[in-house]
This record gives C-alpha cells, structure tokens and sequence, in this order.
C-alpha cells in the first residue's frame, strides 16, 4: 500500500484539490468526470465532507454547487503539501 493511500485515497484527495485550485462552480457531475470517479461515489464521499464541516452544498433547484468551506480549504493546502512531500502533487492535480 502506497503512503498516499495511509492518508486518504487518491480519488478523494483529488476532489478537494479540484476544489481548491478551480474557482469554477463544481456540481457533483462535473467532479465526477474531472476526477474520472461515479456519480455515487462522488455524492457519497462529498456527504461525509459535508458532515465533517468540509464542504458545503448550495441547492439551486435540482443542481447542487460543491464548495470547499474554510476548513476544507486548511485540508486541501495540508493535502497538497503532503502530496508534495511524496512527489505526488502532479498525479493528484491531473485527476
């Protein structure tokens, strides 16, 4: 098992880096094919974000925007610093 995925699996680190280093409005399709991962699995993980207080979910009719709050932002820099500490910055930021 690779040290990166001790931490947090490499799909999910690459949804918040997506969040953090894109100002575009992110709904759960649009990280789902940016980050080549399901739909099910997208909703299931940004659930979990939600109710740790890492993201939050703006309803607008049937779209939902995904957005990083100031605590997601702390663990995104912390997991592209760690990415960067084991040479996986660029693997990370390309999904």
């Amino acid at each position: 098992m690779a040290m990166n995925q001790l931490l947090i699996k490499e799909k999910q680190a690459s949804i918040l880096i997506a969040l953090k280093e894109s100002q575009q409005e992110w709904y759960i399709s649009t990280i789902a094919k940016k980050t080549q991962t399901t739909y099910v699995h997208v909703h299931r993980f940004i659930s979990e974000c939600e109710k740790l207080g890492i993201l939050s979910i703006e309803k607008h009719g049937k779209l939902k925007i995904v957005k990083l709050t100031e605590k997601g932002d702390k663990v995104a820099d912390s997991l592209k610093n760690i990415y960067a500490l084991i040479g996986r910055v660029e693997a990370a930021a390309e999904m």
